[in-house]
């Protein structure tokens, strides 16, 4: 069976592995690791071993699958996939064919150097980028050609022990330094008629006059003309190559958003991609494309997944920020939006050690690594991946117990907006929860989690920075009383405590920067 996004029975986006739900906890590479076999494996997977990734997020070059127009050399990706396999690790490969950040960077020699055939987007007229525009249909079909044997490739060597769950189309498209691309295909079609499809996203499309058929883009959209303009010609470009790749292998494919951000003018983010408000013209043009996925490097981690979980649109989050917050923000990607996954970029960076003058790591329970199959020894670098190795360990542990409650209502999330932001209450079906945040630190995890309900009487407390105090329904005659505090980990989806919380421990119902596990019983008197 093909890797598949399909509905759970309670209607959630779900990706089905072998049949199996798949929660994905990644990581992205660095751009350039991938071109060298040797590197990778001196280099990289070594440094991955001590993150309990199930998933790494790797880039394949259209250079080095065709060097030469018409020959293929699959070296590079088969290596790749030998040592996914040996490393238990699936991959989901980003396709940097033509548009990679809103460049051309790693189309083959071939492409370049002929502008003639595959020409430029202009700045202004006369004014070549080294981009190719998304209107030279050459530049496309060679593109799509190249994809689909990719795909073809992937479905002989892969189609049976799905080592790739995924592929990228693309990598940030749009167009970088213009609002619009003005080169002269793209100047005559500005100025030309709008397609009638656009004149239906317009409000138009039913009752279009004759002067609406024959209007510009400026005369249909105004100021919002440009952007809608290279949106609508990425789109067509996209579907074309995504098409034909899915006509060959037809796994979930994906496109990666660089985000709206200030100032908020096309072309200083690339112009065209699929940003927020734009994403029901992407569902409508790019079929083929099963996600939208943004790449968070804001500090709005709740409004950026509002946004991209809207449409009905799966959540991944195939490149997430650098700094310790991204190991408390998978908590509530999974919790609050049901997410497919989440990938820190640059993942091979992240090996776990603690930075100076930060709290200390709890040893790490030998029960938990030994299920993990993790090397202690491993623990030896800088920055987030302490933090994120915790994350994804009290994770990796759960996600057969996650995807069960994907849609249950049975999961409350939580997470820390700014600093302002003190608290929350969360209801549960016979008590409310009172999670106050703690800690706000740049160089420590955020405030963040979920809650899962265990009957009626107790419930599960998972994330970082909050402590937790148990309060009767408003309104309630009676009172609360903690029955049993337990602190431990799951282990194959089962809780396994390993210690109880009592005596003076009884009044510090909190966890701190690194992830943790509590579970509550209460009664109600």
């Amino acid at each position: 069976m093909i890797p598949n996004i399909a509905p759970n029975s309670y209607g959630i986006p779900t990706l089905y592995v072998h049949d199996r739900p798949f929660l994905i906890l990644g990581g992205e590479l660095h751009n350039s690791s991938c071109s060298s076999p040797v590197y990778m494996e001196e280099q990289v997977w070594p440094a991955l071993r001590a993150l309990p990734l199930n998933t790494v997020i790797a880039p394949v070059y259209w250079e080095t699958l065709e060097p030469v127009e018409g020959s293929f050399d699959y070296t590079l990706v088969d290596s790749l996939l030998n040592q996914a396999r040996r490393e238990n690790k699936k991959l989901i490969l980003l396709w940097f064919g033509i548009w990679k950040n809103g460049e051309t960077m790693y189309a083959p020699s071939w492409i370049k150097n002929d502008p003639g055939t595959y020409f430029r987007a202009c700045y202004s007229p006369g004014n070549p980028s080294d981009t190719v525009s998304p209107l030279c249909s050459a530049a496309t079909e060679a593109d799509a050609r190249a994809f689909s044997h990719l795909m073809a490739h992937l479905k002989e060597t892969d189609g049976r022990d799905n080592t790739v769950i995924m592929v990228q189309v693309e990598n940030e498209i749009g167009f970088l330094g213009a609002e619009r691309d003005f080169s002269e295909a793209a100047q005559k079609a500005y100025h030309g008629t709008v397609p009638p499809v656009m004149l239906e996203y317009a409000g138009r499309g039913t009752e279009a006059s004759a002067h609406d058929t024959n209007s510009s883009w400026y005369d249909v959209f105004g100021e919002a003309a440009p952007e809608l303009f290279m949106t609508y010609h990425y789109c067509l470009a996209i579907q074309r190559i995504a098409s034909a790749g899915k006509a060959e292998y037809p796994l979930p494919m994906n496109v990666n958003a660089w985000l709206e951000q200030f100032p908020e003018l096309p072309g200083s983010y690339p112009c065209g991609g699929p940003i927020a408000k734009y994403m029901d013209l992407w569902k409508k043009l790019v079929p083929s494309i099963d996600m939208l996925s943004p790449d968070i490097y804001l500090s709005d981690f709740k409004g950026v997944c509002d946004a991209y979980s809207a449409l009905g649109n799966p959540l991944f989050i195939p490149e997430a920020r650098r700094d310790p917050v991204t190991a408390s923000n998978v908590f509530y990607a999974f919790g609050q939006y049901n997410a497919l996954g989440f990938s820190p970029f640059g993942i091979e960076d992240m090996q776990p050690s603690l930075p100076e003058n930060s709290a200390a790591a709890p040893a790490p329970d030998p029960a938990v690594m030994a299920a993990l199959n993790i090397d202690l020894s491993a623990f030896s670098s800088t920055g987030t991946g302490v933090y994120l190795q915790r994350s994804y360990t009290v994770l990796s542990q759960m996600t057969g117990f996650l995807s069960q409650l994907r849609g249950t209502g049975e999961l409350h999330a939580f997470i820390r907006k700014n600093e302002h932001d003190k608290g929350c209450i969360l209801p549960l079906p016979e008590i409310d929860v009172k999670l106050t945040y703690t800690g706000f630190r740049p160089d420590q995890p955020g405030s963040a989690g979920f809650l899962i309900e265990n009957g009626r009487h107790g419930f599960y407390a998972v994330g970082c920075q909050f402590k937790i105090e148990l309060l009767a329904k408003k309104g309630s005659e009676k009172k609360v009383s903690l029955v049993r505090l337990e602190e431990g980990d799951f282990i194959d989806d089962v809780f396994c405590p390993s210690r109880i919380l009592n005596g003076d421990e009884r009044m510090q119902a909190a966890i701190g920067p690194m992830a943790g596990v509590l579970r509550f019983e209460f009664c109600l008197y």
